[in-house]
């Protein structure tokens, strides 16, 4: 049994917290560049180039990509092997956000209560998903997650005879009603199965996926692709106005469901797909 004390939780996403605002991965900018250099409406084009500027402004003076630095949403795979020590890791998790949001100068998002409102000055309390996984290491996933594509989100309990055309229906025409709304170029997240909060996590954890991963399951990677495409038809464009670019992915992740239904839950995110991770 390996012990771990908390503390090391509570520095490593206080420290990812102000990076993962600043920098954004590889992956995202790599399928931007590819994106612009596909564009042939100037507009669009424009608009890619300004993204891309403002990603090398926030790298270059380590300032927010966006102003909305997001609900931290915080995915932990929990070694079996692993006993944690020197308090409580729920208590350790948001002293880290706490730490990285105070520290980092970072905009404060949260609120007390969802009705009676009143911002909490801190942005605790984080969403904490735990998974227990055979080993004696800890994976934490940070995903600030902020709320202009949060907002355009959808779940749909459909009955299985929906089918596959049902289910591709649906999260193009999610994609469609957001307009927009979630500052496109965007990464499309899809959970598929499960039950109704499991396809809902599945359709955020789907966010994660880098997006020069292809899906393992060759089903899925070409459903993946035409959504893609048929996204992109739309002609929503950058922010918007117009173009080949509506979103940048799209990620599906899927589970056993029940023989009465089929849950489908799509998760967008804005191009500053945030989200970083460390292993202890």
């Amino acid at each position: 049994m390996r012990e771990l004390n908390v503390e090391a939780i509570t520095e490593a996403i206080a420290k990812m917290a102000v990076e993962v605002n600043s920098y954004l991965s590889e992956d995202v900018c790599d399928a931007i560049a590819k994106c612009k250099a596909e564009e042939d409406w100037p507009i669009a084009e424009e608009i890619l180039d300004k993204i891309q500027q403002n990603i090398e402004i926030a790298k270059n003076d380590f300032v927010p990509l966006c102003q909305d630095t997001g609900f931290a949403c915080v995915f932990m795979e929990v070694g079996q092997d692993v006993h944690f020590v020197g308090g409580n890791i729920e208590d350790a998790v948001n002293e880290g956000v706490r730490r990285g949001y105070t520290d980092g100068y970072l905009r404060k998002s949260v609120v007390k209560d969802p009705i009676r409102r009143g911002n909490t000055g801190d942005n605790t309390p984080a969403h904490i998903h735990y998974e227990i996984v055979p080993g004696d290491k800890v994976k934490i996933t940070l995903a600030p997650k902020g709320f202009g594509s949060e907002n355009m989100s959808q779940i749909k309990m459909f009955a299985p005879s929906a089918g596959e055309e049902g289910v591709k229906d649906f999260i193009v025409k999610c994609v469609e009603d957001a307009g927009a709304n979630p500052c496109p170029p965007i990464v499309v997240g899809v959970g598929i199965g499960g039950t109704f909060d499991r396809a809902a996590l599945m359709a955020k954890q789907a966010l994660l996926v880098p997006l020069d991963e292809p899906n393992p399951d060759k089903y899925y990677a070409d459903m993946e692709e035409e959504l893609l495409e048929r996204i992109n038809k739309l002609g929503i464009g950058p922010q918007g106005f117009g173009g080949k670019t509506t979103a940048l992915g799209v990620k599906i992740k899927t589970y056993p469901t029940h023989i009465a239904g089929m849950p489908v839950a799509v998760n967008i995110n804005c191009h500053v797909s945030r989200h970083k991770e460390v292993v202890l």
